[in-house]
């Protein structure tokens, strides 16, 4: 009763800071989760009292109307789930039923219910599955049955945090693997999922003794033969639970067997320690330093291979991505080629069908083969596989199209993507624009050449980290304060109040801990702490927010000059541009005291109605500088439309002489010019980085970013349809814009 009344008051303390209610400790802000799972971690027999009160706490917030409490209270429960050692299966059809009446509630909480109620009903058909699963995949231990591997990138930008973080980081990171060898992994799955399946009745110290002795190939042999078992039960139809129970009961007395004496089963469970997912820190220090590692996990070099060889496997790489986009621009003018070879032996069997009953003699004519140009196919004809989410798990296999004459079927089925890559980003909003520009350039490589999008799952996260110091990388980013350049994680936290509670508070912390002088007690909280926050979020956070990313063209005052493209993703801002020659000089103050401060714009935009049509408006004034935000202020806001702040300058004569005044214009649109009329230059800096700001600039133009694939298929659709002005056929149903998803737990809650 005791244990049970200091979990339940955790839980309640744990739901009060949802409501706002912060807790009086602020050292304890943003630790009460994992507070929460360490203490069941320590005595894992308490897990079905957790679980048991997690189950209650949701029924009761369904009751009352508490609908922010369910999604956070779902995700401790099935974190406390997959480790639990042994958790009663009424408990699970409990939880189970809770899940599937989720399915009558509006998104997120249908699309979280659904998910969770078949990952409980594989887990109730053989117990231990979850923890199975998410052990395999993490660690990318091979295995037939279940060939799933993950791994999480941890990308963090040099310039933007400190070289004291970034050490500290690795050396965690580092440090939270070292133990964690395949045989270690292989036998904490064996003995887990023994535990789960045969509960009291597992000897765990017999198996641990067991396992220890035999040599690494028979622990990998038990190990498939666990997976084995464990991916057979949850796949069949009719899964039978004590079916599966003798089966593991077969394997764990053959397992003792080799054991000299034996053991007796202990009365209480013993928990199994979950591994720390395999994780990789990089400093992201290369444009294209993103792709080169997806890459490089998609298609892994030998072990023996020198960097010399990997910067040399990388290079021939890129060479026949070059290659390819030639290829695909001869391809464009011999679009019209026959697939077909004409040639009757190459029909495959499955052509040479007999006519349909009644077909006439013209329809049979009207099917021969005539002459014509082989061509190779091109990964670019499949559509399907340029499209960043087509193969995911969650997603139906397209219908098989009909055959026509002359086109011969698939002849084999797509890639599965076996692989997925949770890119972390650390940092504020200024590293998310370097993503926004490095996923842009990796959907236009691999428009022109498939190659990770049929194979990589591909998931981005995002952890604010705050160093209360300002950027020594340039002066214009010292005009923003730290809360302007986490925009985006504020954005996050009050869409989703879960990742508000575990992430976005932690701005502050991580800096804190990383940065603490070494003594036990800072090993002990770093190295469990940091790396177990960023495991806990990758692991639950499987719902994506959608920023738009927006494209902008930018036009400099020398005519030479090629126009700049570039995207960006938080915001676009404008200043009026010192004059540098004495000429331009003397002319500007003169301007100046007759109009006041600033440069004279042209402003054309779409405004954004409710109707959603097209209203193009234009305007002219006198502007000191813009601000052009693409996340909106609170979540009620769309999230694909641009709010515009235009500083313009308001010339007021009264009697004591001329006088001006500075006035917030506001707009919202999509799309947007606007052009210098005086041919005063100004610059521009793109996701608040003074890294990317343009020098020089008469004009700019910002519009939605298009998915690369999509213009790619609609430049070949118009080439057929030249008088059409909407899109038609395959076009219609491809994603328009490219959008870059984040994960939280929840996504976004209205």
């Amino acid at each position: 009763a005791e244990v049970e009344s200091d979990i339940l008051r955790r839980v309640r303390t744990l739901l009060r800071e949802l409501d706002g209610h912060h807790p009086a400790c602020q050292c304890d802000q943003g630790m009460l989760r994992w507070t929460l799972h360490k203490k069941i971690d320590q005595n894992p027999s308490n897990s079905s009292v957790l679980v048991r009160i997690l189950v209650k706490e949701l029924e009761r917030a369904e009751r009352g109307d508490f609908r922010h409490y369910i999604i956070p209270l779902l995700h401790t429960l099935m974190y406390t789930l997959i480790k639990a050692p042994c958790i009663p299966d009424e408990l699970c059809s409990r939880v189970y039923d809770f899940c599937k009446k989720l399915l009558t509630l509006p998104r997120p909480f249908c699309t979280i219910g659904l998910d969770y109620a078949l990952r409980l009903k594989a887990e109730r058909a053989a117990p231990g599955t979850l923890y199975q699963r998410m052990v395999i995949s993490e660690q990318s231990l091979k295995s037939d049955p279940y060939p799933y591997q993950e791994k999480i990138f941890i990308f963090a930008d040099p310039e933007l945090l400190s070289e004291a973080i970034c050490k500290a980081l690795v050396t965690d990171t580092e440090a939270a693997q070292a133990s964690q060898s395949p045989r270690v992994c292989m036998c904490y799955v064996i003995i887990h999922t023994m535990q789960a399946a045969l509960g009291q009745g597992c000897d765990v110290g017999g198996l641990k003794a067991a396992l220890q002795d035999v040599p690494t190939s028979e622990v990998e042999c038990w190990f498939q033969q666990v997976v084995a078992a464990g991916e057979c039960a949850g796949s069949a139809a009719s899964a039978d639970r004590q079916q599966h129970a003798a089966r593991l009961e077969k394997i764990h007395c053959a397992i003792l067997s080799s054991l000299q004496g034996g053991s007796a089963p202990l009365a209480e469970p013993q928990g199994t320690p979950l591994p720390n997912p395999s994780i990789s820190f990089h400093l992201w220090t290369q444009g294209d330093q993103l792709w080169k590692e997806l890459v490089l996990f998609v298609r892994p070099l030998s072990q023996s291979c020198e960097p010399d060889c990997l910067s040399q496997d990388l290079e021939t790489f890129e060479i026949q991505d070059i290659i390819s986009e030639c290829e695909c621009c001869e391809q464009s003018r011999f679009s019209v080629l026959s697939t077909d070879s004409g040639i009757e032996r190459d029909l495959p069997a499955a052509a040479e069908e007999p006519p349909a009953p009644g077909g006439t003699e013209t329809d049979q004519a009207r099917l021969q083969r005539k002459g014509g140009i082989k061509k190779k196919s091109s990964p670019l004809e499949s559509m399907a596989f340029l499209q960043p989410g087509c193969n995911g798990p969650a997603v139906k296999p397209p219908l098989k199209p009909q055959r026509r004459a002359g086109i011969p079927p698939e002849s084999a089925a797509p890639l599965q993507r076996l692989h997925t890559a949770r890119i972390v980003l650390l940092g504020d909003d200024r590293i998310l624009g370097r993503l926004a520009q490095a996923y842009h350039s990796l959907r236009k490589r691999e428009t022109r050449r498939v190659f990770l999008t049929p194979r990589l799952n591909l998931q981005f996260y995002y952890i604010p980290v705050v160093t209360g110091q300002p950027s020594t990388s340039g002066s214009t980013v010292s005009t923003w304060d730290q809360e302007e350049l986490c925009e985006v994680a504020t954005y996050l936290g009050r869409a989703d109040p879960w990742y508000e509670s575990n992430i976005h508070t932690l701005s502050h912390m991580i800096p804190k801990l990383a940065t603490m002088p070494s003594s036990p007690s800072k090993h002990l909280v770093t190295d469990l702490f940091i790396t177990d926050v960023i495991a806990y979020y990758v692991r639950m956070g499987t719902q994506p927010v959608c920023f738009q990313v927006y494209a902008v063209k930018i036009f400099f005052n020398d005519p030479a000059q090629e126009p700049a493209e570039d995207v960006f993703l938080t915001e676009l801002c404008t200043q009026v541009q010192d004059s540098i020659s004495h000429r331009d000089l003397s002319v500007t103050k003169k301007k100046m005291a007759l109009d006041g401060p600033g440069i004279d714009l042209t402003v054309t935009y779409r405004k954004v109605v409710v109707s959603d049509r097209e209203k193009e408006l234009a305007m002219s004034l006198r502007s000191t500088g813009l601000v052009m935000k693409a996340i909106p202020a609170n979540e009620a806001e769309e999230l694909v439309c641009l709010s515009v702040n235009i500083t313009e300058i308001i010339r007021i004569n009264n009697l004591s002489g001329r006088s001006f005044s500075a006035v917030a214009n506001r707009l919202k649109t999509r799309n947007i010019k606007i052009r210098s009329t005086e041919q005063r230059p100004f610059t521009v800096c793109l996701d608040k980085d003074s890294r990317r700001a343009y020098r020089n600039v008469i004009s700019v133009e910002v519009s939605p970013c298009l998915e690369p694939s999509y213009c790619l298929q609609r430049t070949r659709t118009m080439r057929f349809n030249q008088h059409e002005t909407e899109d038609v056929g395959l076009v219609k149903y491809m994603p328009k814009s490219l959008l870059l998803p984040i994960n939280t737990f929840a996504g976004v809650i209205q």
